[in-house]
């Protein structure tokens, strides 16, 4: 096994230089494995971990992890299992959050030509039955289409989540949602995971990949390669529509994790409603959405990562009118800005069908518009002339229950 060490201080002047360093190590022809560790002074400081092969992206962790292993057969999630290419591969270390006095760290590389020497340990749970599965939720749609229930904002072990990509599945069909994206941070390993657990857990993963960086995140959506989240966000939206992905604006107003960055074109959908909306009686996100872009599409995101830190997933729900239940026609849906947003999957519902509007489960509440309020709801479905602009179910309060655009 060859072992290759690292040890130095970053400093605030390494930060103002780049917020990424590479630490450079050799890779021979026939290695089976590589394993990195990193340590470093946690007062005060925060530093994340990725790497880079001869042929690109092989994974990130960000700060969620302080190692990993990339092997031909199997890797630590968040990172890419495959042919080690021979040549040099680069530890990615991002400079996230230094003390005053910078941080001492210590890295350490292993790379080995035995099969089985650098080992995986992939996390294995067993998964009950799901019994007790909601009844789908049906509701107006417009001919030949419906209304599906769902999440675009999810996260796995595969970042900084604590459920395995089957977890998530099945807890999300046990919340009553038809599909869910799986969003993690700056990677794609997750990507390989979700076809089969959405098939064995019945609902659709979505995959997605959160582009996360100071400036601001943004849900990427669809199939895809990996967005290099170093490079500024105009380009992350190029990326997206080479591939024909879709782009969405997270938490624009979440604290310390507002969206700052600046953009030449807007992206087409936008996280309207995510839990950092801690008092729906706030006006924000439609003070930072019309700013924004009023065109923008709406959606909304629980941004799942575990029990007693977030919303569980559908909270809130973003609803998709599509053709179909399978992943191209939602993102289809998506796309073409047939969405509407509510507080969860069985509460009150916002929806645009041809030209009305029609509320559901929502008796009592006040429908209002761009201009202020404009109706009374009455009974468990009540319709209405549609007129553009955003429109929202709102308590006597002011409390937003459902949303559309």
């Amino acid at each position: 096994m060859l072992v290759t060490r690292f040890e130095g201080r970053w400093t605030l002047e390494d930060r103002f230089a780049s917020p990424w360093q590479y630490l450079a190590v050799e890779v021979p022809s026939g290695s089976c494995a590589v394993r990195a560790e990193l340590e470093y002074e946690r007062s005060g400081a925060v530093i994340d971990l990725g790497c880079l092969g001869p042929g690109g992206f092989r994974g990130w962790s960000g700060g969620a992890r302080q190692w990993f292993v990339v092997g031909a057969e199997a890797a630590t999630p968040g990172y890419l299992p495959g042919e080690l290419e021979p040549g040099t591969w680069q530890v990615m270390i991002g400079l996230y959050r230094l003390p005053p006095g910078g941080a001492d760290y210590r890295l350490t590389v292993s790379v080995s030509a035995r099969p089985g020497e650098l080992v995986v340990e992939a996390p294995a749970r067993d998964l009950p039955p799901l019994t007790d599965r909601p009844a789908r939720r049906v509701l107006p749609a417009t001919a030949g289409r419906r209304w599906l229930a769902g999440d675009l904002h999810a996260h796995t072990v595969h970042s900084d989540g604590v459920m395995t990509v089957p977890e998530l599945a099945r807890f999300a069909a046990g919340r009553g949602l038809e599909f869910l994206a799986v969003t993690d941070h700056n990677t794609v390993s997750h990507h390989r995971e979700l076809g089969a657990a959405g098939a064995a857990h019945g609902i659709v993963l979505l995959p997605g990949q959160e582009v996360t960086a100071e400036a601001g995140h943004a849900n990427a959506l669809g199939e895809m390669g990996w967005i290099d989240f170093r490079e500024p966000p105009d380009s992350w939206l190029e990326a997206a529509e080479q591939a024909g992905a879709l782009l969405s604006v997270n938490h624009p107003y979440g604290g310390q994790v507002s969206w700052t960055a600046p953009m030449k074109r807007r992206p087409p959908l936008l996280e309207v409603w995510h839990w950092s909306w801690l008092d729906t009686r706030w006006t924000t996100p439609f003070g930072w959405w019309m700013a924004w872009d009023p065109a923008a599409i709406p959606v909304g995101g629980s941004d799942w990562h575990r029990p007693g830190s977030d919303a569980p997933p559908g909270s809130p729900t973003t609803w998709v009118e599509a053709e179909s239940g399978d992943a191209a026609a939602i993102l289809a849906g998506l796309a073409a800005g047939r969405t509407a947003v509510s507080a969860g999957r069985d509460g009150p519902v916002l929806l645009r069908v041809g030209d009305e509007l029609v509320a559901s489960a929502a008796d009592g509440l006040v429908l209002t518009g761009p201009e202020g309020p404009r109706a009374r709801v009455r009974g468990e479905l009540a319709k209405f002339p549609a007129a553009p602009g955003c429109h929202r179910l709102v308590s006597p309060d002011g409390a937003t229950h459902a949303l559309t655009g």
